[in-house]
Order: structure tokens, then C-alpha cells, then sequence
């Protein structure tokens, strides 16, 4: 058993308190029957309704996040806002990051419940490249393209081959297109810089075959669709 506006705000998603207005307002039914009492106890798989639409429970939680510099790809921190705090209340204590995007870089980064989804999508061996746009203080030097093709050979790590394209200039600053299949901290900054070409700006604009909803405002976020799920499981 459940309470029903735990119910109702897990999966419209609502927070708690929009929950408790739409059961006091009368929007909720159960089993045909239209129920204000918020702490009203209910059956997991019972028919719920918001007005003539099913509540369907949901299952698996999979948001698109664009994500905005200044905030830190954590669950929860004592002193920075975290990626997690964009999210209502009850919803951002159910998902975590897929991954990690450094707090000055923006862009791409997948929310979730789903564990094992998680390590499909960030173990090196399943080849899922991230793809990342970024404005450079100059052009990488000229065998730059080669070099991310072999690996680069840090102290600490070697990276995997990546893939970069050069994509001209943009307000004075040398603009690049990079491809890896892993994600070390700081991996595409260290990588450029080693190329002589220190980042000023960075975005991660695909997972995948996925890219970031060019719609979705910095700090917001929406549900995959189905098609989505499969451009990033079929990898």
C-alpha cells in the first residue's frame, strides 16, 4: 500500500505539494471513484486518474538534462547546487547523473533511476561515444586529428582513440568537434591543451546517436521518448 499523493507525484511526476492540491481539488479518482484525502491508501496497481487520464505508473525514470555551467554533476552537496537540485523534490530523490560533466561545462547529460542503464552507457568497453563542442584560445596543431585518433598517453592514463573535426572560428576563438568513448575527469580539456589548444568553452552535445534537444533551455529538462531510449541502448 501506498499514499496516494506519494503515487501521484512519483508518476505525472508533480511535486508532493501540486499532488495534495490536485487530490484536494477533486482531479484525482480511484477505481472510478474521485478521492481528496492526500494520505489515502492505495493499492500499487490500482487505476488511478487525473481527471479522464490514466496515471500510469512509471516504471524507469530517464530524463535529458541541459545543463548549465556553475552546477556539479552530484546527487547532493553541501556547498555547490547540484544537478539534481533542478529537479522537484521527490523526483531528484529518486534519480543520479549518468556520468559527470565538469561544473564550467554545459550541455548533454542523462538523470535516471536505472542502474544497470547507467552502466551500459559510461563503461568504455560498450564504445558509446560523447560528443562535445568547444571554442579553443587557437587552432590544435596541424597533426592534432592523428594524435586523438592513436590515444594519448597522460602520466596518470592513456586515453582510447577519439575523434576531432575542426569547425572554423567564432568570436575570435578556434571551435572544435570532439568524440570519446570514455570519461576521465577533465579528459577533453587535457586533450585539447596537449594539442596546444586550451579550452575556453565547453559543451557536450551527443550521447550516442542522441543528441541535446536544441529546444531545451540551459537548466531544464524532459523525458526520453522511446525512440531516444533505443538510440541509447542499442549502441
Amino acid at each position: 500500500m501506498t499514499r496516494l499523493d506519494k503515487y501521484v507525484s512519483e508518476n505525472l511526476p508533480c511535486t508532493r505539494s501540486e499532488a495534495k492540491k490536485l487530490i484536494c481539488s477533486g482531479r484525482i479518482s480511484v477505481k472510478g471513484e474521485i478521492i481528496k484525502v492526500p494520505d489515502f491508501k492505495i493499492e500499487e496497481d490500482c487505476d488511478v486518474f487525473c481527471g479522464q487520464k490514466r496515471i500510469e505508473k512509471i516504471s524507469g525514470l530517464y530524463f535529458m538534462l541541459n545543463k548549465p555551467a556553475g552546477v556539479i554533476s552530484a546527487v547532493k552537496d553541501d556547498i555547490h547546487k547540484t544537478v539534481n537540485d533542478l529537479f522537484p523534490k521527490e523526483l531528484a530523490s529518486r534519480i543520479f547523473p549518468v556520468g559527470r560533466l565538469d561544473v564550467d561545462t554545459e550541455g548533454l547529460l542523462i538523470m535516471t533511476d536505472d542502474g544497470d542503464f547507467c552502466h551500459r552507457l559510461e563503461s568504455p568497453k560498450k564504445n558509446v561515444y560523447k560528443t562535445y563542442f568547444a571554442k579553443c584560445s587557437k587552432k590544435p596543431s596541424e597533426d592534432a586529428e592523428r594524435i586523438f585518433e592513436k590515444g594519448i598517453a597522460f602520466k596518470d592514463y592513456t586515453t582510447r582513440p577519439a575523434r576531432l573535426r575542426l569547425l572554423g572560428e567564432e568570436d575570435g576563438c578556434a571551435c572544435v568537434e570532439v568524440e570519446i568513448c570514455e570519461g576521465r575527469f577533465h579528459q577533453v580539456k587535457r586533450m585539447l591543451h596537449h594539442v596546444g589548444a586550451d579550452v575556453i568553452y565547453l559543451k557536450r552535445t551527443g550521447i550516442g546517436r542522441l543528441k541535446l534537444d536544441q529546444s531545451l533551455e540551459k537548466g531544464t529538462y524532459r523525458a526520453l521518448n522511446e525512440e531516444e531510449l533505443k538510440m541509447l541502448t542499442e549502441n
